[in-house]
């Protein structure tokens, strides 16, 4: 599906599910934090904080949605801090403040189902969101190995004939970053690139990226490094910060990324970075507050949104899986820029002005 078709298949999708939510909620105002009234009580628990998209995109976007569905509904929200037990205590506050649905990220997807087990025995359902858990009701997420499978070929295409790398992995208590890891690797293996090493980010942050991207330039010179697999934009940001304390920013190697973040954007522009992975959270977070909504309210799940995904089934659960999209500096302007993601005057910022001009993003 286009991007362009994407954006008008999502309003559909708000008129339709939202139809369903506004009849079964009204049309008051959303008081977040009142007593959830006829609409019902909607927990949305996120795993963490250091990558940036869940608190400046994930949660304004659902919990706005969330309002204008259903103003008699009352939506509690916890982060987790990448702390598993954290999100379990919160899981049983959320139940104890008397949660009709809950929306979950896991900070381990294995571990989380505990969590819903919790829940389901007190007959609330859970919505597993971004990250799979086995025993949950619904499940929605982008389509994950072909993330990694976008990301491992477009080093592949950018490297040439340079052919060795390094590999940054997302944590290995995320499903996700398992997901991201073979599809990279189902390219890598049999591309003909050497892995130098290889390292699985225990939280996903910048700064063990940076550190370890460090120790490995004790071991190999810059130049040898044809090219750096990052797994998110949080670790490309540490392998530049690494790589340009040795080398000159324009002698950077290929550098992939995910996630559309405002500073791997700009890095995209600036030719420090090669591609991101766009993730229309927009699209993901609404029908997850579209669904909880209905939910919460005792109605059925659609079995086709109006953006034309089917629910599907994935390793038994009922799914809504979403296409992700390389970003490159071909077409930033048409795909974050046009999406609304973001605004220009966001990233064409200082020493980024020139490059927005050159790229076409105004």
């Amino acid at each position: 599906m286009s991007t362009s078709a994407r954006r008008v298949a999502a309003a559909g999708a708000a008129l339709f599910l939202g139809a369903a939510a506004l009849s079964a909620c009204g049309a008051n105002d959303a008081e977040k934090g009142g007593d959830g009234g006829d609409g019902g009580t909607i927990a949305l628990l996120l795993p963490e904080s250091k990558t940036t998209r869940y608190e400046a995109h994930d949660r304004p976007i659902f919990e706005a949605k969330v309002k204008d569905l259903c103003g008699d509904c009352k939506v509690l929200y916890y982060n987790a801090d990448q702390d598993e037990a954290k999100q379990a205590q919160q899981m049983t506050t959320a139940l104890d403040q008397g949660a009709d649905v809950v929306v979950l990220d896991p900070v381990n997807g294995e571990g989380a189902t505990g969590m819903v087990d919790e829940a389901q025995g007190q007959d609330v359902p859970v919505v597993a969101y971004d990250r799979f858990i086995e025993n949950a009701d619904y499940y929605m997420s982008f389509d994950n190995e072909t993330v990694g499978k976008m990301q491992a070929q477009a080093l592949v295409d950018a490297m040439g004939d340079k052919g060795e790398i390094l590999m940054l992995n997302g944590a290995p208590s995320d499903p996700n970053a398992a997901q991201f890891k073979a599809g990279a690797h189902s390219v890598l293996d049999s591309s003909g690139v050497k892995i130098l090493e290889e390292y699985d980010n225990p939280d996903w942050s910048p700064e063990n990226a940076q550190q370890w991207t460090s120790d490995q330039l004790n071991k190999y010179e810059p130049a040898q490094i044809g090219g750096v697999y990052a797994a998110n934009d949080g670790q490309a940001g540490g392998v530049v910060a690494a790589l340009t304390d040795h080398i000159s920013a324009d002698q950077l190697p290929p550098i992939t990324g995910q996630d559309a973040e405002v500073a791997a954007i700009q890095r995209i522009l600036a030719g420090e970075q090669t591609m991101t992975i766009y993730k229309p959270i927009k699209i993901e977070a609404e029908t997850a507050a579209e669904l909880a909504v209905l939910l919460a309210q005792g109605e059925d799940a659609p079995d086709t949104t109006e953006t034309g995904i089917d629910q599907s089934d994935f390793e038994g659960v009922p799914s809504y899986i979403f296409d992700p999209i390389v970003v490159t500096q071909d077409n930033v302007a048409d795909t974050v820029i046009a999406d609304g993601f973001y605004d220009a005057a966001e990233i064409c910022t200082g020493e980024y002005a020139q490059a927005c001009t050159e790229a076409g993003v105004s």
